[in-house]
């Protein structure tokens, strides 16, 4: 059953969107050579909790960490522990906040260090994928124009276009219907709605789109060890358009041009 939200629930997880905003742009500046991915857990944590909300990875399906840190081929679901972050990593953080039972999830890809050509266009890329899919949430669209989006876009720039894992609702839970393909057809599909909350996010791969879990029951890496970028914001359909609740601001940070490929840009 989709769940239609309503303006008071839209700015609950306004203020939930925004400490998960806020919590990323802490992680991108403390995301360097000789950090490990377990630091960057309990600094999630801490600022989450510090800023009056509950991380809601930590306990869901068991799962024991506030964040996934997913690195180079490691697609999403990456378990944060001892792992040192080298330079030309790939990192995709992905966290969510629960405010007052209202959950906002946000991922973004960041560069550890100096990264290569190739890499910082697939960032690149999967950024713009993620801003296209949000440009088709307009109350009248139907789903399968957000999924035509990324993929068109994906796979016009060689890329792969992850399919066993998808975008969803959110809202009193993290994962609501509907489900959210990265690809699909346009025009085809439920009708979007004023009210409907979804996470969008692409997850694009440097070769095929297939993937597989490790022994860890949760790393999901691509098949064929190529890098992986994953960007996600949480959106609510208005009247004036798609309201981006997890917009960050790397701009109040000192060294911000660092995190330049990751910055969104409001539509």
């Amino acid at each position: 059953m989709i769940n239609i939200k309503s303006a008071r629930e839209i700015e609950i997880m306004r203020r939930s969107g925004k400490i998960t905003a806020a919590t990323l742009v802490r992680l991108m500046a403390a995301a360097k050579p000789g950090v490990t991915t377990g630091e960057l857990d309990r600094i999630a944590d801490e600022s989450i909790r510090s800023l009056g909300g509950v991380p809601t990875f930590i306990g869901y399906h068991g799962y024991p960490s506030a964040i996934c840190a997913s690195v180079n081929e490691e697609v999403v679901h990456g378990m944060p522990g001892e792992r040192v972050l080298r330079d030309g990593d790939l990192l995709s953080l992905d966290i969510g906040t629960t405010l007052e039972g209202y959950v906002s999830d946000s991922a973004v890809t960041v560069a550890i260090g100096s990264v290569s050509e190739a890499a910082q266009r697939l960032m690149r890329v999967t950024q713009e994928c993620l801003m296209l899919g949000i440009a088709q949430m307009q109350i009248g669209n139907r789903l399968g124009d957000i999924g035509h989006a990324v993929q068109e876009h994906a796979e016009s720039n060689g890329y792969g276009v992850v399919r066993a894992l998808v975008g969803h609702g959110v809202g009193r839970k993290m994962h609501e219907d509907p489900q959210v393909p990265n690809y699909g057809n346009a025009g085809e599909g439920t009708i979007l709605r004023k009210g409907l909350v979804l996470a969008i996010e692409p997850m694009i791969t440097a070769g095929t789109w297939e993937v597989e879990t490790l022994e860890d029951g949760w790393t999901v890496v691509t098949q064929d060890g190529k890098l992986a970028a994953h960007f996600e914001h949480t959106i609510a359909i208005t009247d004036q358009g798609p309201k981006i609740l997890t917009l960050r601001n790397v701009a109040e940070h000192e060294d911000a041009d660092r995190y330049r490929p990751a910055e969104e840009v409001a539509a």
